[in-house]
């Protein structure tokens, strides 16, 4: 058995709203949702963070140890299961399965239980498990098959989506509800990530534009929160019910670098890009966009720019590349859910996400970078989001139209 795989419902809380068409347009006009947060900190951070009515999505009592994380996966898989037209009576129960990224848990618990004086909750530990927001979606949507949590630091959701293509495509789940969700803005791991040295720094008044992937003056990202999911069905079922189809994840390449635990491997990349041509059976020159990992710094816009250019070649100038991370900040877990998202709204709508402030590419990022007034593209066929995380794992979602 060997199903096409086929996306037929997208949902999404992001920075820039709860409608994946909302967050698309924002792209589109370069809107960034990077903004200053905790001015208590020593060093000045900025974050792209949601605002979310938890009370649209759960009582009061529903709400008693479940972390924000878990709250912002219910509501984009809910969101992405009302966009496919699917309600829980639509499919057997056990041939439904939830396949989720998350790469940190409940921050916000793990920070409550910490600051605490003393006093921590009860509920602390089933609110920061990391597989907690898979459990709370399989609860609402009444999933009874595979419920599973991949943390694979910022690829786990593409590594979820790429699980749940295979389950759908040897037939062991009718519907799969894959994505993830990160909720990490929170003093603690904010001070651990400017530890590490990775975030962007800026000047006052400038946060929005800290982030510059691929440009010659770039200096990290910024954290973002968010959660999107992707319902996946075959192209047999979605045909049968009439229900509409974004596009066809066509191939899925997966690799290790297996060289280091934080710094990136142009030979590793090119390895998860060469196994997802080669599933999807297109060659280079058939992928039009590169939704890039594009985390802009120093080293990991080189490498992810040398692995392109190792597999694509002559044809590298061919393909347009963007990170959306500009505009929305990086979300570790969920980038790679919410990224693929936005590659398939790009080949749907035929219209390109352009890589934000840039004003002077690195020449050591040699890429033809999707610029705001040059957004179009119609012969848009096939297109990829890169997921490249910390641990070396390598993720690539390479989707065609449907």
């Amino acid at each position: 058995m060997n199903h096409e795989v086929c996306v037929t419902g997208l949902g999404v809380v992001a920075p820039h709203g709860g409608d994946p068409g909302t967050l698309f347009q924002s792209l589109l006009d370069g809107q960034s949702a990077i903004q200053p947060v905790f001015p208590d900190l020593p060093k000045p951070a900025a974050a792209a963070t949601v605002a979310f009515d938890e009370t649209r999505w759960f009582t009061k009592l529903q709400l008693a140890g479940v972390d924000r994380v878990s709250q912002l996966a219910v509501a984009a898989a809910d969101l992405a299961m009302h966009d496919a037209g699917l309600a829980t009576s639509d499919a057997d129960p056990e041939r439904v399965g939830v396949y989720a990224g998350c790469g940190m848990g409940g921050a916000a618990a793990l920070e409550a239980a910490y600051r605490g004086n003393g006093r921590v909750s009860p509920l602390t530990i089933p609110a920061f498990m990391p597989n907690a927001p898979a459990g709370h979606v399989a609860m609402r949507q009444r999933v009874q098959g595979p419920v599973l949590t991949y943390s694979v630091a910022c690829a786990s959701s593409s590594v979820a989506i790429a699980e749940a293509a295979k389950a759908i495509q040897r037939g062991e789940v009718d519907v799969a509800i894959a994505g993830g969700s990160e909720a990490l803005i929170v003093p603690g791991v904010v001070l651990a990530w400017q530890a590490m040295q990775t975030l962007a720094a800026f000047q006052p008044g400038e946060a929005a534009g800290a982030v510059r992937p691929f440009a010659s003056d770039r200096s990290g990202f910024a954290l973002g929160e968010g959660a999107a999911f992707l319902v996946l069905e075959s192209a047999e079922r979605a045909r049968n019910r009439g229900a509409r189809s974004y596009a066809t994840l066509a191939g899925w390449g997966l690799s290790s670098d297996a060289t280091h635990l934080t710094k990136p491997d142009a030979p590793g990349q090119a390895r998860a890009l060469r196994a997802a041509l080669r599933q999807a059976r297109l060659q280079p020159r058939d992928v039009g966009y590169c939704n890039a990992h594009g985390t802009a710094t120093r080293i990991g816009d080189v490498v992810e720019r040398n692995a392109l250019a190792e597999v694509w070649g002559n044809d590298l100038d061919q393909l347009r590349v963007s990170s959306t991370k500009a505009l929305h900040g990086h979300m570790l877990g969920a980038a790679g859910a919410i990224e693929a998202l936005i590659t398939v709204l790009a080949l749907h709508r035929r219209q390109l996400p352009p890589n934000a402030n840039c004003s002077e590419i690195d020449p050591a990022c040699s890429l033809n970078l999707v610029t705001q007034n040059d957004t179009n593209a119609p012969a848009l066929e096939a297109a990829m989001s890169n997921s490249f995380a910390f641990g070396g794992t390598n993720s690539v979602l390479l989707f065609r139209r449907a």
